[in-house]
């Protein structure tokens, strides 16, 4: 199996190097493929010096998109067998990959969500941020007839043949509702894990904002009924 992890970037430049440090210390990435979305604080310069050592490869975008087309652009450039989403601001650790990966290496899943609700070690934080997060995936639940604990989590993997023939129209972070529901709809064999989550908040440069609740929303109404 060869893994491909996917950093989607914009703007952490005192984070983008020490999470790139903390995924190779993993040894489990084949490739990491980074898309800068139009940095403009210097993480784009770090990132143009990396790019193709230690199996880097760096997409720059020439605007910006949003996280959404970010994550697009990397999955349609990854090589590898199975593809991981991975956050630039340290809220997610990369020490949780063996946990993550466990159910596609034993054939038993499709797809891997790390869930920030099933018990793993967690900075206490923002009430009203994480009681959104359940809500949204309550609809889920119920729009979708499943039984997810986190659809929102930035921990998505899966192997790269559930995408094959995907169309994500999603530029920002309604990723996540969109990707959730096409994955629910085809049906694919979906784990949740736990994982340890060390959120930021907006002082540290939290980007997620209130109107995002809102188009994720949209976004799980829409393709619960369009493809």
């Amino acid at each position: 199996m060869n893994l491909s992890v996917i950093i989607p970037v914009y703007n952490e430049v005192n984070n983008i190097e020490e999470i790139i440090k903390r995924v190779q210390s993993t040894k489990l990435a084949a490739e990491i493929v980074i898309v800068d979305d139009t940095s403009q604080d210097g993480t784009r310069e770090i990132l143009q010096k990396l790019d193709g050592k230690k199996k880097i490869r760096v997409i720059l975008h020439e605007k910006n998109q949003g996280k959404g087309a970010a994550v697009v652009t990397g999955m349609n450039a990854a090589k590898g067998d199975v593809l991981l989403i991975q956050d630039a601001d340290l809220e997610y650790d990369p020490r949780d990959y063996p946990m993550l990966l466990q159910p596609i290496n034993e054939g038993i899943a499709d797809v891997v969500y790390g869930s920030r609700f099933l018990g793993g070690p967690h900075r206490v934080t923002m009430f009203w941020h994480l009681v959104a997060n359940p809500l949204l995936t309550t609809m889920t639940n119920i729009l979708y007839h499943t039984l997810l604990t986190d659809m929102e989590t930035g921990y998505k993997v899966f192997r790269r043949d559930v995408i094959k023939g995907m169309k994500i129209r999603a530029k920002r972070f309604n990723f996540e509702p969109e990707f959730t529901a096409k994955i629910l709809k085809s049906k694919h064999r979906i784990f949740e894990v736990p994982i340890s989550f060390n959120p930021r908040d907006y002082s540290q440069g939290k980007k997620i904002k209130l109107k995002d609740a809102f188009e994720a929303v949209w976004a799980l109404l829409k393709y619960r009924f369009v493809d």
